[in-house]
């Protein structure tokens, strides 16, 4: 049972080619090894499932961890944000000051903000063009037997457990 399924589908193999030799005949030896070949598959599968179920939860206790922390980070960032005004309301208010070895002061700084983009003359405007396929649309002509260049459809086998 320390078979992996790459051992497993060898095994398979080689036991096929033998009846194959055979012109199809299975010996008794040979089914009982096509037997033991396949629940070797089907416990080596329900382990492969147990195994992918468990990751499947931990990658959702993940996200929720995810979800918790950037909400925490919300909060902290809020908070930051209301010290650092409540300061600088003071500091205008009071001038600057020191406190220990910290000097809390004003820097002055500008920014520009804009208010509608689309109201801006073209000169004062960068203009950013993405392109992306369409993949559904190529998806189709393909099947209607077009022909694309560069573009060509992949057959995929995707695990599906019921």
């Amino acid at each position: 049972m320390n078979n992996t399924l790459y051992d497993i589908k060898q095994e398979y193999l080689e036991l096929i080619n033998q009846v194959e030799e055979m012109d199809g005949e299975i010996t008794p030896e040979i089914e009982e090894q096509l037997t033991i070949n396949q629940n070797e598959l089907q416990n080596k599968a329900i382990a492969y499932h147990s195994v992918i179920l468990s990751k499947d939860a931990f990658n959702m206790q993940i996200d929720s961890e995810i979800k918790r922390l950037q909400a925490l980070k919300k909060r902290n960032n809020s908070l930051i944000d209301n010290l650092k005004d409540r300061l600088v309301g003071a500091i205008q208010m009071f001038g600057e000051f020191t406190v220990g070895t910290n000097t809390f002061g004003l820097r002055k700084s500008e920014k520009v903000e804009v208010d509608d983009v689309n109201q801006l003359p073209k000169e004062y405007k960068t203009i950013k063009v993405t392109e992306q396929a369409d993949k559904i649309a190529i998806k189709k002509a393909l099947k209607e037997g077009k022909q694309i260049e560069n573009a060509y459809i992949v057959e995929q086998y995707n695990l599906k457990i019921k």
